[in-house]
């Protein structure tokens, strides 16, 4: 044989040789499923539910309209800080103040005219205790009289004195007596005149009395003309302008608002948490609040109330009131009370609060996405009387069928010799990006993490290709 054709055949030999090698690498890789993977680790986990909303003070409160008429001045501007009980605003009053001048006018008349009633009847009490000082006067004299009468009949009678004398005791006696009567009967007399003083001077305070009161309602009218700062805080709106009208008592209408006090002392965040989340936020639990207007900036503060109804997402009204499916999708309000609030918050701004609802410390984590979950039946390995080719018909329990379909949560892990084995896992608390593990795994164990489309198709016991390079790296 010729040497060209030695040289020939080698080469066909070695190609052939090499395709059998490559062949035989090839099938090998039949069903090899190129993974990433991470490593069970050791790490602190907090649970965090986000929501927006925006900022409030705790306290605000709509100054309306008390009396009908023309807005004659408005004595702050929005944005001004006002004290309890300030003059905001005045409304046109012209007539209650002629009716407080002219009550103001009756109340005078009617004082003075209890005045003069109790003037008379404290002269009645002077003219009785004159009267009744001449009363014992003359029963004074009456007894003195009376002594003198009765010495001058016993000597009369005994012929020692004469009768002219003994007329003249007796005379004495009779007047003094008489004085006693007559000076008792105007006693009597100045107590019924003190009488008729004392029922008209208890008029006359009636009549104050009456006037007061006049006058406190009128007053209390003429005051509903004016509006008063119900509380320390700011101005944060302020919808009307001088020589407007406005009207007391109708809702929902800017007419019956003049402007609106907000208590700045103490602000909040009222943001609206999901339906799936609200379970789980609790009071007095920490938070987090960024606001819109302020950026770069974070604010603590604490969850101070949560709302006990549900609110429509689409419309903003409470679900009890709402016409709409109840399958729409729904949130809760919750209060963040802000600790230490910057001095140029403003009430309306759009903000995000996060709120801790639980924190562990050194727990078992891994990535959220690493999560999946597996029909009870899909990671069991069907027997072979399953397989309908081998001519036994298969009897189905419809326990044992529902069984089968019973969803099981867990991750792949990865085993020595590189398969991906399904491994059931209990679950705590989701962090940001993490989850909790409280069964199932062990620290430092590598488990399948990516891709999701990879996760959530591969299949129980597959061999796996790990490739844990970064698309930057892959596509240089």
């Amino acid at each position: 044989m010729k040497t060209k054709w030695k040289i020939l055949l080698g080469v066909l030999l070695l190609i052939l040789i090499a395709g059998g090698v490559y062949g035989g690498i090839e099938y090998q890789k039949r069903g090899v499923v190129t993974v990433q993977t991470g490593r069970v680790v050791t790490e602190d986990l907090s649970n965090i539910v986000t929501a927006s909303g925006e900022i409030k003070p705790k306290n605000y409160i709509n100054i309306g309209a008390n009396q009908t008429g023309e807005l004659t001045a408005i004595l702050v501007k929005e944005g001004d800080h006002v004290r309890k009980g300030q003059l905001l605003a005045e409304v046109e009053n012209t007539q209650s103040a002629a009716d407080v001048l002219a009550q103001k006018a009756a109340l005078s008349s009617a004082e003075a005219d209890s005045a003069a009633s109790e003037a008379a009847v404290k002269a009645s009490d002077d003219n009785i205790l004159s009267l009744e000082a001449s009363v014992e006067r003359a029963k004074a004299d009456l007894e003195k009289a009376q002594t003198d009468f009765e010495r001058g009949k016993q000597l009369y009678d005994a012929r020692l004195i004469a009768k002219q004398d003994y007329d003249q005791r007796k005379a004495t006696y009779d007047s003094a007596k008489a004085a006693v009567d007559v000076a008792q009967a105007q006693v009597v007399q100045a107590k019924s005149q003190r009488a008729q003083a004392f029922a008209q001077a208890a008029s006359a305070q009636k009549r104050v009395a009456q006037a007061q009161a006049a006058l406190t309602r009128i007053a209390d009218i003429l005051k509903q003309h004016n509006s008063y700062a119900p509380l320390d805080g700011m101005v944060t709106d302020l919808p009307v302008r001088v020589g407007e009208t406005v009207v007391p008592g109708i809702q929902n209408s800017a007419a019956s608002t003049i402007m609106t006090i907000a208590d700045m002392s103490l602000i909040t965040a009222e943001v609206k948490v999901d339906e799936t989340d609200i379970i789980s936020v609790k009071l007095g639990q920490s938070a987090e609040v960024t606001i819109d207007a302020i950026p770069n900036k974070i604010f603590k503060g604490h969850v101070t109330e949560i709302g006990d109804t549900a609110i429509v997402r689409s419309t903003g009204v409470a679900a009890s009131q709402s016409t709409t499916s109840s399958q729409e999708a729904k949130d809760f309000k919750v209060v963040i009370a802000l600790e230490n609030p910057p001095d140029d918050i403003r009430p309306g701004l759009s903000c995000t609060g996060k709120i801790t609802t639980a924190t562990r410390s050194n727990v078992l984590a891994i990535p959220i996405q690493a999560l999946t979950v597996r029909e009870k039946g899909d990671l069991e390995k069907k027997k072979k009387d399953d397989n309908p080719g081998n001519g036994h018909a298969v009897a189905v329990d419809p326990a044992q069928q529902k069984a089968m379909k019973e969803e099981i949560q867990g991750v792949f892990v990865i085993t020595p010799d590189g398969k991906a084995v399904f491994r059931k896992v209990d679950t705590g608390i989701t962090g940001a990006t993490d989850i909790e593990v409280t069964g199932g795994l062990k620290t430092g164990e590598e488990i399948v993490t990516g891709t999701y489309q990879v996760i959530r198709t591969l299949r129980n016991d597959t061999r796996v290709k790990i490739d844990n390079k970064k698309p930057d790296a892959v596509n240089g």
